[in-house]
């Protein structure tokens, strides 16, 4: 008897735990709340910066307590049904069935429920999918196991880049977790490049993915939507207070998918259309000349700022890999003669060992990358890759 007991306490348990799982989006090693993000026990929605998830906040208490009502109505009812009418105190069950007006009541009360529920739920879905006179169009790439952006429309337009994990979370990730005293709030969630946007300005966000399906979301813009290879998906948000968002892949694409935070920082229109003047100073002056013939010392200079911002969180620093991740010193497509064989992998990617294209890249990053790694650690080939060679392969 007690061990039945036990079992269905700890069956509650684990149902409450997994319930509690699903809505607080913490953060472990967490101590403080961080504004924009997870808080520490949370147990709610997201506070809302848009009308959207304002208005789901909404239906969520309206839900909840139109349900709890019905519930403690219904099983009251039961209860006290079962307690007044029961046969120890003499009462006798009726024998009968069938009655018109009991039929239609239990028909048309739920028939109007249902109404009065899926009105103002149908207003707040149809409110989600109109992405029309958009102030700013943004394409979200899901890859594995970063997110890509390219500003498509809007003030902006041209800029892009790619959004990766901190490589230092990463690494302190591997180690373990966060070793300083109280933890780190952002744990996990701070990226090297945040998509920026304009604060009161309607963002579409255009969602796709290379490889497998992944989810863009942020709670508190009330916004998810998956990004799925070969298809185009989009939503919006208009942030109305500025600030920093977190957010987090939601669908599970692979052994790093925890690996794969959003963090948007949203801007006054003034600091926005500076951060925009920078980007566009910053995309000239990486605007080489792909016909450039490069020294060797120079390109791998180059290629290891490129490998640090985009390689190392995966390969390591020290070029090793780890798991799964092959390691790039010793390894023999780096070593290959051929140098057309790493630059095939660069450009369309290895889906089936997780690596995804960098076809993203300019030319000369992807040459300096190469050179780099056919000259760093223990691979010492003495070969050099020219952005021409690129832009051959490219066609």
């Amino acid at each position: 008897m007690m061990k039945s007991i036990f079992n269905k306490l700890a069956g509650l348990l684990l149902v409450a735990s997994a319930w509690a799982g699903t809505v607080t989006f913490t953060v472990a090693h967490a101590v403080n709340d961080l504004p924009g993000g997870p808080a520490v026990n949370q147990l709610n929605l997201h506070p809302p910066v848009t009308k959207i998830a304002e208005a789901q906040a909404g239906l969520h208490w309206m839900m909840l307590i139109l349900c709890s009502v019905i519930f403690v109505a219904v099983f009251s009812v039961m209860f006290y049904s079962i307690w007044k009418h029961r046969k120890s105190v003499g009462h006798k069950a009726a024998n009968f069935h069938e009655s018109v007006v009991v039929e239609v009541v239990w028909t048309v009360i739920p028939f109007i429920i249902v109404i009065l529920m899926a009105l103002p739920a149908t207003k707040v879905v149809v409110a989600m999918k109109d992405t029309s006179n958009a102030d700013l169009t943004i394409k979200a790439t899901g890859m594995q196991w970063k997110w890509g952006y390219d500003y498509l429309r809007g003030e902006g337009e041209g800029i892009g880049f790619i959004s990766a994990l901190d490589s230092a979370q990463r690494e302190m990730s591997d180690q373990g977790g966060p070793k300083v005293a109280g933890g780190v709030d952002d744990y996990l969630l701070k990226v090297d490049n945040p998509l920026v946007v304009p604060v009161n300005k309607k963002i579409r966000i255009i969602t796709t993915a290379t490889d497998v399906i992944h989810a863009w979301m942020v709670p508190s813009f009330g916004v998810k939507q998956d990004a799925i290879p070969g298809f185009v998906r989009d939503t919006w948000f208009r942030a109305e207070k500025v600030g920093d968002y977190y957010g987090q892949c939601a669908e599970l694409c692979g052994k790093e998918h925890a690996y794969m935070p959003i963090h948007v920082k949203v801007l006054s229109a003034g600091d926005y259309a500076l951060w925009v003047d920078g980007e566009k100073k910053k995309m000239a002056a990486k605007a080489d000349d792909p016909t450039r013939v490069w020294s060797a010392e120079d390109i791998i200079k180059r290629g290891e700022k490129v490998y640090a911002a985009n390689c190392a969180a995966c390969h390591q620093a020290n070029g090793k890999g780890a798991g799964s991740i092959k390691a790039l010193d010793g390894s023999a497509v780096v070593l290959d003669a051929d140098k057309g064989s790493q630059i095939a992998v660069l450009l369309h990617g290895r889906p089936d060992l997780g690596m995804p294209a960098w076809k993203q890249l300019s030319d000369t990053e992807i040459a300096a990358v190469i050179t780099y790694t056919k000259n760093s650690w223990s691979n010492k080939t003495d070969q050099l890759v020219q952005p021409a060679d690129i832009t051959a392969a490219r066609k």
